[in-house]
């Protein structure tokens, strides 16, 4: 029989992404955008049980990808929850190129604190398995997918810059497996 364990934050969280998530395809995947965010969430859950960190990782994308607003997220799940949202939300500047936009969502996250980079971890971790595992099958293809105007070396040059934002978690099994996949993707630097 498996331990008494206190799930009702992270219960409502995934109950809440679902349905922010409903009806809304992977890009280029076929599945169920949730997917993602429980494959985020268990990366996460491999580093830490954390109740508000893994309430974070499987939201981490409602603001981002859905209308749900980041009061909403305070709202129903706390301001710590909000935070940790709010640091994996790339900013909604269209006004920026994509690199521009880029340029600003490494530099939130390699400021950002220690705990918000592990539910980033979760996130880009799940993408670059996606990527790494997408690469092998479709090659080159791959990058038609993405709306970066340079294809793989905008790609390469993004999850590159995200691995130095997250240094601080170098020591850490997920980080390793991240830049592994990266340096099998793009090739050793």
């Amino acid at each position: 029989m498996n331990n008494p364990c206190n799930t009702d934050l992270f219960d409502r969280a995934l109950i809440f992404a679902t349905e922010a998530h409903h009806g809304t395809e992977r890009r280029g995947k076929g599945y169920p955008y949730i997917i993602h965010p429980m494959e985020a969430v268990t990366i996460v859950a491999s580093i830490t049980n954390d109740p508000e960190m893994l309430a974070a990782a499987v939201l981490h994308d409602t603001v981002e990808d859905t209308d749900v607003t980041i009061e909403q997220i305070n709202e129903l799940f706390g301001k710590r929850v909000a935070i940790l949202v709010e640091n994996e939300t790339a900013p909604k500047l269209k006004e920026l190129s994509w690199r521009q936009r880029k340029e600003a969502q490494v530099l939130k996250l390699k400021n950002a604190p220690y705990d918000s980079k592990v539910v980033a971890m979760g996130d880009k971790l799940s993408n670059m398995r996606g990527i790494a595992t997408d690469y092998r099958r479709i090659g080159d293809k791959l990058w038609l997918r993405f709306h970066a105007p340079n294809g793989k070396s905008d790609i390469e040059w993004y999850y590159r810059s995200l691995a130095e934002a997250l240094s601080d978690l170098a020591d850490l099994y997920p980080y390793i497996e991240y830049v592994w996949l990266l340096e099998e993707t793009f090739g050793k630097k």
